[in-house]
């Protein structure tokens, strides 16, 4: 498609916008020194809370650095500087430690905070633009968020800055992460409702199909009646098992439909004849993710769940594991 000069602006803008920010969080790196394990080291050791507050753009930020931390095993609230000076200073104690953010180091909500905060003695973490600032002096620890442009046309929207703060805040919570041990199955702890926290947490037991719903017919089931139960059970399959109920096979659409192609004569055939031998299992203990890799693996749309006998206990089936958002975005 043949673009106008104006299209072709509006992609180079946009590709601008890209590269400005891009730099900016890259020179972020000549700020990952002592001040930042020191800002680590405060928030790791401390007892109480970590307490984020900026104003703007950099509320907004501090907010999502609050949600990163708290979902990495970090307690962290965020704190309005106004609200602050109104009666929301109350949540402030001794043991927590404040984090600043500020583009300029000038911003005039925060610093009517700092005699109080001074007063309750809580360390303080700034996140600052301006390292030569009265916000800056005043912290404990201050890390660089400087940028040297920031991506709107008049060097006035916050928006380099901004990313290059987020960053910062993201720095900081996986350095704690790791120095937490915050492990995958931690972070599933507190994110149960989301498809990531399923995939990490939920497990085969909690969602087979399981009791009479599970198809079954021996080995020397008709076929009549083999598709009977196909049929009735609604998972497009059944196990096939011996006299010791023990699993010889699996019997699926797939397998009737080929038989179909080759002959009508089955009124004598009974499931052994039909089944295919060695169907992939798993056991109850494994994780439904694991289930919808081997079946995404071995192309596959049911997994008999057996248990130590070979006896089937349960069925998974790909539309469940579908239905509960498990498939990776």
């Amino acid at each position: 498609m043949k673009l106008s000069a104006e299209e072709k602006s509006i992609i180079a803008k946009g590709k601008q916008v890209i590269e400005i920010e891009g730099k900016a969080v890259l020179s972020l790196s000549n700020s990952i020194d002592e001040n930042f394990l020191n800002a680590v080291n405060l928030i790791f050791h401390s007892k109480g809370r970590i307490i984020l507050s900026g104003m703007g753009k950099s509320g907004l930020i501090a907010r999502k650095i609050v949600a990163t931390l708290n979902s990495t095993g970090t307690a962290a609230i965020y704190m309005h500087p106004t609200d602050a000076l109104h009666g929301d200073l109350g949540m402030v104690r001794k043991q927590d430690v404040v984090v600043l953010l500020s583009k300029s180091g000038h911003t005039e909500e925060l610093l009517n905070l700092l005699p109080i905060l001074k007063r309750i003695k809580v360390r303080l973490i700034g996140l600052i633009g301006n390292q030569e600032s009265k916000l800056a002096k005043a912290c404990d620890v201050v890390l660089n968020v400087k940028v040297e442009e920031e991506a709107c046309p008049h060097d006035l929207a916050p928006t380099s800055s901004t990313t290059a703060t987020l960053a910062m805040g993201d720095a900081l919570a996986v350095a704690l992460l790791e120095l937490r041990g915050f492990t995958a199955q931690d972070f599933a702890m507190l994110h149960p409702g989301g498809s990531l926290g399923k995939r990490l947490s939920l497990k085969i037991s909690e969602i087979m199909i399981e009791g009479k719903d599970v198809p079954i017919v021996k080995t020397s089931t008709s076929l009549k009646d083999t598709i009977l139960t196909i049929t009735s059970k609604r998972l497009g399959m059944t196990c096939v098992v011996n006299n010791k109920k023990e699993l010889e096979g699996i019997v699926t659409d797939g397998d009737i439909r080929r038989l179909l192609e080759k002959t009508l004569e089955f009124k004598d055939l009974t499931a052994i004849d039909v089944m295919s031998k060695n169907p992939k299992t798993i056991t109850n203990n494994f994780l439904a993710s694991f289930a919808l890799q081997q079946m995404e693996k071995f192309k596959i749309t049911s997994l008999i769940v057996a248990d130590k006998k070979k006896h089937p206990i349960g069925v998974v089936h790909l539309h469940d594991l579908v239905k509960l958002g498990l498939q990776k975005r």
